[in-house]
């Protein structure tokens, strides 16, 4: 079984203004929140959450993407540090479970609908004849 991998973007500040020195990214702390639930719901082995230095979506931020082989990949934007830990990990459940990953938009997490930016279509992984 491939593995479903969360890209969580740890450069992502959702105020004007970075935090003071040595305070962590919303990013930061959205990764630590994320990290902590998987742990309790996936095992290694079937998801992985990789943090990414920047999803070039800075006016966005929180950003973090959700991605597997043969699956469509969903980027979320402008995620909450309090509430979307919670939800990303309700929608990894249903992508998981789902063979191809096409999500039902009636089935995606409540604060998931506003946050989602794209779906990109899966990369094929073996030739069509001509």
């Amino acid at each position: 079984m491939p593995k479903h991998v969360l890209f969580v973007c740890k450069s992502c500040h959702r105020g004007s203004e970075e935090p003071p020195e040595g305070q962590p990214t919303d990013g930061t702390i959205l990764l630590d929140k994320i990290n902590y639930l998987c742990s309790k719901k996936f095992s290694s082995d079937e998801v992985e959450i990789q943090p990414v230095g920047c999803l070039w979506a800075c006016s966005q931020g929180c950003v973090v993407s959700v991605s597997s082989q043969d699956k469509p990949t969903y980027l979320f934007v402008n995620l909450s540090t309090e509430e979307s830990a919670a939800a990303l990990i309700e929608f990894m459940q249903l992508y998981i479970k789902s063979r191809k990953g096409n999500i039902a938009w009636e089935k995606f997490p409540e604060i998931l609908r506003s946050a989602i930016f794209a779906q990109i279509p899966p990369v094929a992984t073996t030739k069509k004849s001509a």
